[in-house]
């Protein structure tokens, strides 16, 4: 069981890896195909809005047919999805393979971490969802600037050989490794109906919908820096393909401190506190970046301090949440954190392909905007809490069906 952990680390970093590393490409891809840096905003909505879009089938497909099945299938039809990325001749057709690498990348990703609550407990659980979102946190740093490396060897199509060469190594890795974690007598049968069931169950929790939405706005507060970052630093900073680092080194250092952080809390501060602390804190540093933006503008060091910040707040916060919403359903896990993906991926997906373009003309634009998601965050958290202390008071049998999970 030792080498589970790395397993689903790497398996986590691939949807990140797909959204980031082709960043240091884009003014190359965008010349080839003739299109504006607006238009190449669309190669990460795609890809984003069909993994949302997807997200929710594939954790009911893995309580029906087993961890395993569902992760090595998706991960090969990612693969070949990367490779017709490479190839594609056009904006349009590039467009039709990153809407394939979405649509498969949920295996992956989404399944690792349901693993992680069919396997471990309590605290221990939270301590691996901390190093798991570490690395998950990490990868859409590391990415750009692994993208940057790799443009010195080649054009921009290798970038997304890169990502087939990475599949390609993880269904390895699964096949022989990862033993699986849901037995054949714990999944529910292969219907629709018992599938649709599965996820309306946990669509009709309103406790559900308010712990989701907390979660995918505070981490929108800083993706919206993260899918503009081929903006930031080409645009806004005038730097080259090289120079990414710039922007995520110190996302990386405080994302590892916000790990380190809920790692060492688990069992020792409970889940509800540190998450209302984290997120307090994420805004606390959204507006103190609305006041630097207006200060400083587009200049280093300043630049990157707002988005490192609410890198910390959100990976200390994040894990916590998660096995939040893993353990309002015990029976459908896979459903909850399917749909959790879901609303998440689709925030995103329309932060990239909408927002970011209209807010990124400069940075105060950009901090304002993040400002107004991790707020909107916080507000869907304080309200489950209220809602939660209020059911607490109340007899299971006078709360509305939704309000009972």
């Amino acid at each position: 069981m030792f080498l589970v952990p790395l397993i689903l680390a790497g398996l986590s970093m691939l949807g990140p890896f797909s959204i980031d590393t082709p960043f240091p490409a884009f003014p190359a891809m965008a010349e080839d195909f003739d299109v504006t840096s607006a238009e190449m905003q669309l190669v990460v909505s795609a890809y984003l809005i069909a993994f949302g879009l997807m997200s929710p089938f594939h954790g009911p497909l893995s309580d029906a047919l087993g961890r395993k099945p569902v992760i090595i299938g998706g991960v090969l039809l990612y693969a070949a999805a990367s490779i017709g990325c490479a190839l594609s001749p056009s904006l349009e057709m590039l467009l039709v393979f990153r809407v394939l690498q979405g649509l498969s990348a949920g295996g992956g990703v989404i399944v690792s971490r349901t693993i992680i609550r069919d396997v471990f407990e309590g605290a221990q659980a939270q301590r691996l969802m901390s190093r798991v979102m570490l690395i998950f946190a990490i990868a859409p740093a590391i990415a750009p600037v692994i993208g940057g490396a790799l443009l010195q060897l080649g054009a921009w199509p290798i970038a997304f050989w890169f990502m087939a060469v990475v599949a390609l190594l993880l269904i390895t890795v699964v096949a022989f490794a990862l033993p699986e974690t849901h037995p054949v007598e714990r999944r529910i049968p292969l219907r629709f109906g018992a599938l649709a069931r599965s996820l309306a169950t946990v669509a009709r929790s309103a406790s559900f919908h308010r712990v989701a939405w907390a979660a995918a706005l505070s981490f929108a507060g800083q993706f919206i820096y993260i899918s503009s970052a081929s903006i930031i630093v080409v645009d806004l900073l005038g730097l080259g393909e090289l120079d990414f680092w710039i922007l995520f080194a110190p996302l990386v250092a405080a994302v590892m401190v916000g790990s380190q952080i809920s790692s060492s809390a688990a069992g020792r501060i409970s889940g509800n506190l540190l998450v209302t602390g984290s997120l307090i804190f994420c805004v606390a540093a959204a507006l103190g970046n609305i006041g630097i933006a207006a200060v400083a503008g587009p200049t280093l060091p300043w630049v990157v301090l707002g988005p490192a910040l609410l890198g910390l707040g959100t990976v200390t916060a994040y894990p916590t949440m998660q096995l939040i919403l893993l353990d309002m359903f015990p029976a459908g896990r896979g459903s909850s954190v399917s749909l959790f993906t879901f609303f998440t991926l689709l925030l995103n997906g329309l932060i990239a392909g909408l927002l970011a373009p209209l807010v990124t003309g400069s940075v105060l634009e950009l901090a304002v905007a993040s400002t107004l998601l991790v707020t909107a965050g916080l507000g869907c958290w304080l309200w489950h809490l209220a809602l939660a202390r209020h059911a607490a008071r109340t007899p299971a049998a006078s709360l509305p069906p939704a309000e009972r999970v």
